[in-house]
């Protein structure tokens, strides 16, 4: 029987060369609910992708979606701005229940606009009005979003060569074993600030990720975030946590950053926020630090109330207690007992397995295995994307609400995958 080949001729023909994903997955989709995607043959895929961390919850969560039918049948608003709506006040009332005053977390709330990449903007730009600094620390191999404030503070050579204009403002520090723990963390950082002939410019603040998940899912120890944050207090640096694709629980916690025990000055999520892969972000920061103006950082589309709603709903369906933590680390503890098995399977590769919660990755020696362990688990029916510097890692972000089966299945295929591509 011939296999029917999708339909991509519009896509190829009038969307811009931009595009990726619909690269290594050329396929039409058409349904999709909880771990599962059908495209427009019938054919299933199981994904090991979650709208790049949008839908912790899977998609089309049945209690989500059973809100937001029910706002948008009540004739509830839609676009709000900034203006006080009913969706607004109960997410908030959610959230400082819930999320903040659990974790004696003294925050306020800003709505930067729709995407991670704004909420980046926001914290940089309140760092800075905040401290009168320009300069921003980050990390090698960080990634915060693609405008241009964000990619100053991004690593990847590819996507920073893409904004045509200088990025400046920025300076890179080794992230977490980036210098195979050869020299003492942060023996160079804190020798440039100490040292009037550095040529470092006192910076605002430091920008960091607990996982870098575009970076090749690298993890943070909890003992280097304590000591980042130590030294940012003691240079008067504010401490920017960016949890945009590991916060909403994707390592366990709500908050990526809890298990350190560290409180950041300023915090920034969204990808999950929303629970139903809806535009939303966040920037959180302490009552001392909301020095904005009226009107000083505003955006069209912060105010999305459907988001809003399915916010709310994850909230209260997912994080009234601390069942969703526990379920999310013994998840990941099958993913990581599946990930060694591979690699012992194939000592001659090389492979290194790291992760935390439901993030996981399987970086290879030779670099470009990962797309076609990719490639072939695709054909086989799983969604799974690559990341790191070369995308060498093949990178895991199944939903924290897969059914443990459905995730048993997708590893088979991953195992399968590497299996065939060897």
């Amino acid at each position: 029987m011939t296999k029917r080949q999708p339909d991509l001729s519009v896509f190829e023909s009038l969307e811009s060369e931009v595009r990726s994903y619909c690269r290594g997955w050329p396929t039409v989709f058409v349904h999709a609910r909880g771990s599962r995607l059908r495209d427009e043959h019938d054919r299933t895929y199981v994904d090991f992708f979650a709208g790049a961390g949008s839908l912790n919850y899977g998609h089309n969560d049945p209690a989500l979606k059973r809100a937001l039918l029910d706002y948008i049948e009540a004739d509830g608003i839609t676009h709000g701005l900034d203006m006080a709506t009913t969706a607004k006040r109960r997410f908030l009332e959610t959230f400082r229940n819930l999320v903040l005053l659990p974790r004696e977390l003294p925050y306020k709330v800003m709505f930067p606009g729709p995407a991670g990449t704004n909420a980046v903007e926001a914290a940089l730009k309140l760092a800075r009005k905040v401290k009168g600094r320009e300069a921003i620390v980050s990390f090698t191999n960080a990634f915060h979003g693609m405008s241009l404030g964000a990619l100053a503070v991004t690593g990847n050579v590819v996507k920073r060569a893409g904004a045509g204009v200088p990025l400046v403002h920025g300076t890179p520090m080794p992230f977490d074993h980036y210098l195979d723990d050869r020299v003492p963390d942060f023996l160079w950082f804190e020798r440039l600030l100490d040292d009037q002939g550095s040529g470092l410019n006192k910076p605002a603040a430091v920008i960091v990720e607990t996982v870098q998940g575009e970076g090749g899912v690298n993890v943070a120890r909890g003992e280097w975030l304590r000591e980042l944050a130590d030294l940012c207090h003691r240079h008067d640096m504010l401490l920017i946590v960016d949890d945009i694709q590991m916060g909403c629980g994707r390592t366990g916690a709500f908050f990526s950053f809890e298990e350190a025990g560290i409180t950041p000055d300023i915090v920034t999520l969204s990808k999950s926020i929303s629970g139903y892969g809806l535009p939303m972000s966040l920037c959180l920061f302490g009552p001392g630090l909301d020095v904005w103006e009226p009107g000083e950082h505003n955006g069209t589309f912060r105010g999305n109330n459907h988001a809003f709603v399915t916010a709310t709903a994850a909230l209260e369906t997912y994080w009234t207690d601390n069942r969703m933590e526990k379920q999310t680390i013994t998840r990941g503890e099958q993913v990581e007992q599946a990930l060694h098995t591979i690699r012992d399977e194939h000592p001659r590769l090389g492979a290194a397995v790291r992760g935390r919660g439901l993030v996981w990755g399987i970086e290879f020696t030779e670099k470009h295995r990962a797309s076609a362990v990719a490639r072939r688990a695709f054909e086989l029916g799983l969604l799974v994307e690559t990341s790191g510097p070369e995308d060498e890692v093949v990178k895991l972000l199944p939903a924290l609400t897969i059914p443990p089966e459905e995730l048993d299945e997708g590893l088979r295929i991953l195992a399968r995958s590497v299996r065939e591509t060897t």
